[in-house]
């Protein structure tokens, strides 16, 4: 072969070889770009289609002919991985975080329970007791992921990342705090759509110009919370439609809940306080009365409404979840190499736990968490009338928290070392952005579950929310709709994503939320608390 000459085999992929400097040499003799948009160039210039990356022997010719369920068997099995032993495991898990100090909140919470301290000790160790846990679901299922396959170790994920609200969600139900339940779920989906990408697009946007999304799933999840939020806002637009009207009520009605007996009490304090020719400020508590008066009919047909959207919202998940992990449509070659690449750099990353003991580690956390999620809402309602927090705060901005006060110390802390200019490694917090995907499984997975385990269970839990909260709810999905529109962001969206949920953090603080919704949410039947109400702003009057 002659001096700098090219020759190609067609019969092969790989046989490319040139003469240089009267020394033959082959592709295999060269060394390999470890970029995946790197060998597609080069092959492509050679004319030649398939990477020369070096292939996972999952992904070889001999494994592509197995079903799905050997080849399943077999990722889950470590096939062609190393997998670590039981002791290994043991330390690399015990290793993973320096949050695993917080571990000692756990005994202490339980502690504080069995021993009747005071509740505001008691919920501040089960807070902090939570905080590991969460890190523990997390890495658990991010190595679990490993031996699950892409599709599924997301999904597994996406579910163990609200796992900690989902089980609070519960705990609430079945307490009755239905209102606290409900404020709970908007501070979920707000964190997860504002603050948690609204860090990371703004700490990761730091280091570079923009960052890239996935174009797929990020269109698909923007339908999805807008599909969502506008079932949100059908039992509300359906509840403020309907009139008004007073039913009748009895003087020996049987005691209401605590917050209408604090409102009956208020209002005849303020009636007090008014002389007997203040009859126009008499009159506007009256109407304040007829206002609260909602019929038992009219809750069991917000009741059947909510449980009948409930089933839509989750069957529109389980649909998209179909769609985005077994496609049906056809396949395009330049999606098909590229995640492939992406498949096999997956592939090739070794686990630190084996299978096995990534299983127990999760059961065991999931059990460590239920009951320590069990003491903490048992002693919220204490502490809010102790610390005087309302019910809307304490639930759109401080209960959400659990589940990312580890994230969030990770990622200050980074930044803070980037500051001082000693280029920490980024945390695979900034790398894995599945925020909007854990918003969109609380809206349309989590939040219909809980509704439906309330009718299975006699709690009276609806999907007819907050006017505040919706808003600010549809506020929300719009501004992130917009960031990632163009499938990339920067530092700058980010701040601003940040910033709206701080402005939404302090109104909260000063809104005590709609006497309606309230009233539509309590467990006892609504003719019981209108009667404490009425009766008790009649009694003022008279006297």
């Amino acid at each position: 072969m002659s001096k700098n000459t090219l020759s190609t085999n067609a019969s092969s992929t790989t046989a490319v070889s040139f003469s240089t400097f009267g020394e033959d040499i082959t592709l295999n003799d060269l060394p390999r770009c470890t970029s995946p948009t790197g060998d597609l160039e080069a092959n492509n210039k050679a004319g030649q289609y398939e990477s020369t990356r070096p292939r996972h022997r999952l992904h070889s010719a001999k494994t592509r002919s197995l079903s799905r369920t050997q080849l399943f068997l077999a990722r889950f099995r470590g096939k062609g991985r190393r997998v670590p032993g039981w002791s290994e495991s043991a330390k690399n898990t015990l290793t993973q975080s320096w949050l695993d100090v917080f571990l000692v909140f756990i005994p202490l919470s339980w502690a504080g329970h069995w021993a009747g301290w005071n509740h505001s000790t008691t919920f501040a160790f089960a807070f902090l007791g939570v905080i590991p846990l969460t890190k523990l679901l997390d890495y658990g299922g991010e190595q679990m992921s490993l031996y699950l396959g892409e599709s599924l170790g997301d999904l597994l994920s996406i579910t163990l990342g609200n796992a900690i609200e989902g089980i609070l969600a519960i705990f609430l139900l079945t307490s009755c705090q239905l209102k606290l339940l409900q404020s709970t779920t908007i501070g979920v989906l707000l964190l997860h759509l504002l603050l948690v990408p609204g860090m990371t697009f703004l700490v990761g946007g730091a280091r570079v110009r923009e960052q890239r999304l996935e174009p797929r799933p990020t269109q698909l999840n923007r339908l999805l919370l807008m599909f969502g939020i506008l079932s949100l806002l059908l039992p509300l637009s359906f509840f403020a439609a309907l009139p008004r009207t007073l039913p009748n009520i009895s003087a020996g009605a049987p005691p209401a809940p605590a917050l209408f007996k604090r409102l009956a009490s208020q209002a005849a304090e303020i009636n007090n306080h008014t002389t007997n020719q203040d009859t126009g400020y008499q009159e506007a508590l009256m109407r304040a009365v007829k206002t609260l008066a909602i019929q038992d009919t009219t809750r069991n047909t917000v009741l059947k409404l909510s449980r009948g959207l409930a089933v839509l919202l989750l069957i529109a998940y389980i649909g998209s979840r179909i769609y985005l992990y077994l496609p049906s449509h056809g396949d395009d070659a330049s999606s098909i190499t590229l995640d492939e690449a992406e498949a096999d750099e997956r592939e090739n990353e070794d686990p630190e736990i084996n299978p096995w003991f990534g299983l127990i580690l999760l059961a065991f956390v999931v059990g460590l968490t239920i009951v320590t999620a069990e003491w903490l809402s048992g002693s919220i309602e204490p502490v809010q009338q102790l610390d005087a927090i309302t019910s809307e705060w304490f639930g759109i901005v401080l209960l959400p928290m659990l589940s990312y006060a580890a994230d969030a110390c990770i990622i200050v802390l980074y930044f803070v070392r980037s500051v001082l200019f000693l280029h920490p490694e980024p945390p695979s917090e900034l790398v894995k952005v599945r925020s909007i995907d854990m918003s969109v499984q609380f809206a349309l997975f989590w939040t219909p579950l809980v509704v439906l385990i309330g009718w299975w269970s006699n709690y009276n839990i609806t999907l007819l929310f907050d006017l505040w909260e919706i808003t600010v709810l549809v506020g929300a999905v719009f501004l992130v709709n917009y960031v990632t529109a163009d499938v990339k962001t920067d530092w700058a969206e980010g701040m601003v994503m940040v910033l709206f949920y701080i402005i939404i953090a302090l109104v909260t603080w000063f809104y005590d939320g709609q006497p309606e919704i309230y009233e539509m949410l309590q467990c006892a039947p609504i003719a019981e608390t209108l009667a404490l109400v009425a009766g008790e702003l009649q009694q003022a009057d008279s006297s």
